[in-house]
């Protein structure tokens, strides 16, 4: 008999997998612009203005651009006018996301039995999500979660949740095809966090980091009509929180939005506490192929809160920046979306593009997904990778078994003493292939001993 921590064959499968962006790209030269506008110069102001052309994105994904209105008051908005943003152009986004996963999954929308979602970035009754329902067209009844409080942990937490339900539904005997969604619109933050910065003389660097997105995936518990092939097995997953860190990480609420908190512990602290994790997640699958035992056998779906997060990872478990090469793309290419993002990043490793950049040349089929979220929570799970659909539709070769923010100090702060004029970025050359350039890793390796999330 397995041990009573160990995971059986548990016969979730992620089966649909959808992400949508919104249409605008933010450069580093978006928050030059609203700085200059409304606030004179500092030195917080132009501390955080150097290390924003330093983070080691390339644009973060936005609703709009530095000429929106929301942004261009006389002072920052009230969380009035962020839900009613959120409300007009985030909902949209979350739909959008939806009908893209549900028709990967081929599945009728009668056949939904669960929506879970998550969100950091609004507050309301009732929740975003029964405006998703509204607006896919779901008229049966199915049984809500909205999680609050996760932060960007809240996609891994919301698959745990629905992996949950799913195995309550199958030990019922009934089916069960959950729609888990996650929505974040962080950008519309700006001239909150900007206030902060000339006010308090901060230097906050998460109005550097935050974009916008919603991500969504539909997870089956196998039991009734089965369509199409499986995206990712869900294998088993771990849930921890470190202890007395709840002042390093969050996401705190006030009166012009949500402040960021972010303490520069926040790498060491992560860094310290992923291999433990894994380790207990390894321990609870006992029936790996014995070619995945050690952390490089894997790739690894890392949510990329900051470039000094995936370093530390990469530090700490042994991997180069190719284990987390779908990570780094989404975090140079879109930023850092919260709880979206870790599905963006399992939908982007599935892509060929990334397939062509594997360790070795080789495709793992077990892929670790991993979050951080305020606590210090840590969400880590196992995932089957289904390779003949690799490339999004295409058989691929791989390593195959037979029949797998940059932080901030006091309210998001960083200490004057550990400002290197920008944020680490990752520490191995391999990294200069999801990079513009040699000058980029340059930059990267120069500014390394900053600890930024």
């Amino acid at each position: 008999m397995a041990a009573p921590n160990t995971f059986e064959e548990l016969g979730l499968s992620i089966v649909g997998l959808g992400v949508k962006y919104p249409p605008h790209e933010l450069e580093a030269s978006a928050i030059d612009i609203l700085s200059e506008k409304f606030y004179p110069q500092s030195p917080a102001m132009t501390k955080v203005c150097s290390i924003n052309r330093y983070t080691g994105i390339d644009r973060r994904s936005s609703i709009g651009t530095p000429d929106h209105p929301v942004v261009n008051q006389e002072k920052p908005p009230s969380i009035k006018q962020l839900h009613d943003v959120y409300v007009s152009d985030g909902i949209p986004l979350a739909i959008a996301a939806a009908q893209k996963a549900i028709k990967e999954s081929h599945i009728d929308l009668r056949e939904i039995t669960h929506v879970v979602s998550t969100t950091c970035t609004d507050s309301a009754n009732p929740g975003f999500d029964h405006f998703v329902v509204k607006g896919l067209g779901i008229t049966h009844t199915v049984e809500k979660v909205l999680l609050h409080g996760v932060g960007c942990s809240g996609g891994l937490a919301v698959l745990r949740t629905a992996a949950n339900l799913a195995l309550g539904h199958a030990a019922r005997g009934k089916p069960a095809r959950i729609l888990c969604v996650a929505l974040e619109i962080s950008t519309t933050m700006v001239r909150s966090e900007l206030e902060s910065i000339h006010n308090l003389q901060e230097t906050r660097i998460g109005v550097a980091l935050f974009s916008d997105c919603a991500s969504a995936v539909v997870l089956s518990n196998g039991i009734g009509a089965r369509r199409g092939s499986p995206v990712y097995e869900l294998l088993g997953w771990e849930h921890t929180v470190i202890p007395d860190t709840e002042k390093d990480l969050g996401f705190d609420v006030d009166p012009q939005g949500w402040k960021v908190v972010l303490t520069p512990r926040v790498p060491q602290l992560t860094g310290a506490i992923i291999g433990p994790t894994f380790t207990d997640l390894l321990s609870s699958l006992p029936s790996l192929p014995l070619e995945y035992q050690e952390a490089p056998d894997f790739d690894w779906a890392m949510h990329p809160g900051g470039a000094t997060v995936l370093s530390g990872a990469e530090k700490a478990m042994g991997i180069s920046p190719e284990h987390m090469r779908a990570s780094y793309s989404t975090y140079i290419t879109h930023g850092n979306s919260s709880s979206a993002t870790i599905f963006s990043v399992l939908d982007k490793l599935r892509s060929p593009e990334m397939d062509e950049l594997a360790p070795g040349g080789r495709v793992k089929e077990y892929v670790v997904g991993c979050a951080f979220g305020p606590g210090i929570t840590v969400e880590m799970c196992m995932l089957k990778r289904n390779l003949a659909l690799g490339g999004q539709g295409v058989g691929i070769s791989g390593l195959q078994t037979p029949p797998e923010t940059e932080s901030e100090g006091t309210r998001s702060e960083v200490d004057d003493g550990e400002i290197v004029d920008g944020v680490a970025g990752p520490s191995d050359e391999a990294v200069a292939d999801l990079r513009l350039g040699e000058d980029d890793v340059f930059i990267a390796e120069a500014l390394e001993n900053l600890e930024l999330d």
